[in-house]
């Protein structure tokens, strides 16, 4: 398939996901979670995710001043607290569903932008400023793609001061894949796929976490 077409699946899909149940389909583990409970996770996020990390994650900088960028935000459940701790955040999503929910998460934010995007590049975002630091959580293993999720990441070095780091998990299950165009589990990589699309992109892949499992996270910072 086609960037476009997976493109088209994956919006039709979260689009559908959204109005049925946007809250269960980003956490699965309740079909149910209040308003409350649902952005607490992201705050649940920032703590184990990017506080714990702040040595990578700010290399010094301070956070107030800090612009980042999250792909795909879905219904701005860490959208919300990266505004919270960030001087500025970018947020996309390819699910205009999705983006609806998380600008009225994040309403209060003014330093907060949403935007709706294609699905497969960062083109959407304007100007020629450069992020500090770069975020995905909940995303990319879904994507049904390599070739896609590796355009994703080479658009990150793109738009990424050098050294900056950009954290973000795959799909590392091995059972994974099997479907073609799964826009639910996605498509797998290895440890030496994920070793191998960092360096294509221009990154350096120092740290990597839970390969062959469904979190497979990594930490690619811009060469």
């Amino acid at each position: 398939m086609s960037f476009a077409e997976i493109s088209a699946r994956m919006r039709r899909d979260w689009d559908q996901r959204a109005r049925e149940n946007a809250r269960y389909y980003i956490v699965d583990s309740n079909n149910a979670w209040s308003e409350e409970e649902f952005y607490a996770l992201g705050q649940m996020t920032l703590k184990d995710d990017i506080l714990n990390d702040m040595y990578n994650v700010c290399q010094g900088k301070e956070p107030g001043d800090m612009r980042v960028m999250e792909i795909g935000c879905g219904a701005g459940r860490v959208t919300k607290a990266l505004a919270g701790l960030f001087g500025k955040v970018d947020a996309v999503d390819v699910s205009p569903e999705m983006v609806a929910l998380a600008k009225g998460a994040c309403a209060a934010y003014p330093n907060a932008t949403i935007w709706n995007n294609n699905g497969f590049d960062l083109s959407v975002i304007p100007g020629s400023e450069l992020f500090d630091f770069a975020f995905s959580i909940c995303c990319f293993h879904h994507v049904p793609s390599q070739a896609v999720i590796e355009n994703y990441v080479r658009e990150v070095g793109r738009l990424l001061r050098p050294g900056s780091l950009f954290k973000f998990e795959v799909q590392g299950d091995p059972r994974a894949g099997s479907t073609p165009n799964d826009t639910w589990l996605g498509v797998p990589f290895t440890d030496q796929e994920a070793i191998d699309m960092a360096e294509r992109c221009g990154f350096e892949p120092r740290h990597r976490v839970g390969a062959g499992k469904e979190r497979f996270w990594l930490w690619y910072f811009k060469r």
